[in-house]
């Protein structure tokens, strides 16, 4: 993807090793900055570095939420398209987890603790949320 400065998320067939899809994740919106005193505002999806991993499920969902903005995303595994977001207390600089419940409900998980050297928010949230079927 031409113009993308830092970071892409991209989807490979498996079998041939051709590139499917590629596409910009995240923003630096909640970056704190040393030469500015407020967030970096520029909420625009240019592709930011990621620290943290993606988890992606039987279902063909990935969720990842380890860019400079505090959001956890799910993604189309097959497209890339965005299929849904959340907005987080602190960055989400982690792996997301799931688990079955024991009401039968599968759950993905996220610890949003932020990032000093980063300069993310910074926080100690563990969030939990349901997925449909």
């Amino acid at each position: 993807m031409p113009g993308a400065p830092w970071g892409t998320m991209a989807g490979v067939d498996l079998k041939s090793g051709e590139t499917a899809w590629v596409r910009r994740n995240g923003t630096v919106k909640d970056q704190k900055t040393s030469f500015l005193p407020f967030p970096f505002p520029i909420p625009f999806p240019m592709g930011i570095i990621s620290h943290g991993g993606t988890l992606m499920t039987g279902g063909g969902v990935s969720f990842t939420a380890a860019t400079l903005d505090n959001y956890l995303r799910a993604y189309n595994v097959s497209t890339g398209e965005e299929l849904w977001k959340a907005r987080l207390p602190a960055g989400g600089q982690a792996t997301p987890m799931t688990y079955r419940g024991a009401d039968g409900k599968q759950y993905v998980v996220l610890a949003a603790g932020g990032h000093g050297s980063i300069g993310t928010t910074p926080g100690d949230s563990v969030l939990a949320y349901t997925l449909e079927e």
